[in-house]
């Protein structure tokens, strides 16, 4: 029998991707894990890799070939052991699921053989009564035939909702998911999605055709639009800003980078800020959150996010659990995620989550600005040029280097008297770096 290899999602904000290339081709047999293509997404290019066992009947899409939608049939796979439409698996980072398989689409031919003497197990269906298309792993959909269960009444706990091992080793067949219910009682309807806004062309607005080029958007670039105009539309967000004097900082960062120099280590600013915004995380809890629509997350450890600059728009690679590193392992880390980023090599789970954001600009000369929130973060750090400015100490004007951050708080679950509680632990904990380590 034969099974479709299905375009897998590399993320949750993936809709889309480039096959890059294939590394097999028809009538080459293939065994689960090897490598079969490298798909391009707008955030990295990776490997992946087949799931089943089988011949490579046909590639349905050649390599090199743009906008490949999410679940398309990119190949088709022949052999004893294909049970049922399923997307490749990513390697090496979907090994972290414990599955490492993608949403897939259900196929005619999803049952498998029954041996002789068997009795034949109810297997879950791939839609619901209505046709709605049901997310789950292979594993899942095996493990659910096996236990009669009716993945419809299953809730997935994975992206998107998908249906993952966890999820049907811990139901109990008869036992369905509750609908959601108004405060009346009554079941609630779907909500009506908004009109999408008309957008005129550039003819329209009064601008002559012939008088400008069209650099085409690229799936990064699409994603960072769609991304930031939802986060600034949905999102009800404030400014705090203050101005810091980081002179003993810069002090702290010279000494600190001549111990390094035998190693070949070498700490930023940027470095020592998120190190920084990790422990005042740490001090105020509060601002260290997510709102969801069940409630406000706290998280155990402050993941930070760093905004990195890469050709056609930005990511944000996730330094995790820095409360608990120091300045040398922040700085070796971070500079290794910036690498890979520029270069599309970071893995899923180094650039998606994170529990807040720090965007520096300050190499730029830009003195203030305010960022928009990466959702589902609940603050973003904005951090300027560190320059000479006057100040006025007592009754006396001195010159001191002072660097002006911005907070922009999601006012949901960090209001203002968190923003500011948390600014108030960030200052000194920059204008006198020992403070870190204390």
């Amino acid at each position: 029998m034969s099974i479709d290899i299905l375009m897998p999602a590399l993320s949750p904000t993936m809709e889309e991707g480039t096959l890059a290339k294939w590394h097999v081709k028809a009538g080459d047999t293939v065994k689960s894990g090897d490598v079969i293509a490298e798909i391009e997404t707008d955030k990295a290019t990776m490997e992946v890799e087949a799931v089943d066992e089988g011949q490579i009947e046909a590639i349905l899409v050649a390599e090199g070939t743009e906008g490949v939608k999410v679940n398309a049939p990119i190949a088709r796979l022949s052999g004893d052991d294909a049970g049922a439409a399923t997307g490749p698996k990513i390697s090496p980072e979907a090994k972290t699921s414990g599955e490492g398989t993608l949403p897939s689409s259900p196929s005619p031919s999803a049952t498998p053989a029954v041996q002789a003497g068997e009795v034949s197990k109810p297997m879950a269906p791939g839609t619901t009564a209505d046709g709605a298309r049901i997310f789950a792993s292979p594993l899942a959909r095996r493990i659910a035939g096996q236990k009669g269960l009716d993945l419809s009444a299953v809730k997935g706990s994975g992206p998107h909702g998908r249906i993952v091992k966890a999820d049907v080793e811990g139901a109990q067949p008869g036992k369905a998911k509750a609908p959601a219910a108004t405060p009346t009682g009554q079941t609630s309807a779907a909500p009506t999605p908004a009109a999408p806004r008309q957008v005129q062309s550039l003819e329209q607005m009064g601008i002559p055709a012939g008088s400008y080029d069209l650099i085409p958007l690229d799936g990064m670039r699409k994603t960072v639009a769609r991304r930031m105009t939802d986060s600034f539309r949905d999102v009800p967000h404030f400014p705090l800003s203050i101005d810091l004097e980081i002179d003993s900082l810069l002090a702290a960062r010279a000494k600190i980078n001549a111990m390094l120099e035998a190693s070949g280590g070498k700490v930023s600013v940027n470095d020592m800020v998120i190190k920084a915004c990790a422990v005042a995380l740490m001090r105020v809890p509060e601002a260290n959150a997510s709102y969801t629509p069940e409630g406000i997350a706290m998280h155990h450890h402050a993941d930070i996010a760093m905004a990195v600059a890469v050709p056609g728009g930005l990511i944000t690679p996730i330094i995790r659990a820095a409360e608990t590193k120091g300045l040398a392992a922040i700085a070796a880390e971070a500079k290794d995620l910036a690498e890979r980023a520029r270069t599309k090599k970071l893995k899923p789970e180094e650039f998606q989550g994170g529990t807040f954001s720090v965007s520096n600009l300050g190499m730029f000369g830009i003195r203030s600005f305010a960022s928009i929130i990466n959702e589902p973060q609940g603050a973003i750090l904005s951090v300027g040029v560190g320059e000479k400015r006057p100040v006025v100490r007592g009754a006396e004007l001195a010159i001191a280097t002072v660097m002006s951050v911005t907070l922009t708080c999601d006012h949901r679950v960090v209001d203002g008297a968190t923003g500011a509680r948390f600014l108030a632990a960030f200052k000194p904990l920059i204008e006198d770096p020992i403070t870190m380590i204390v």
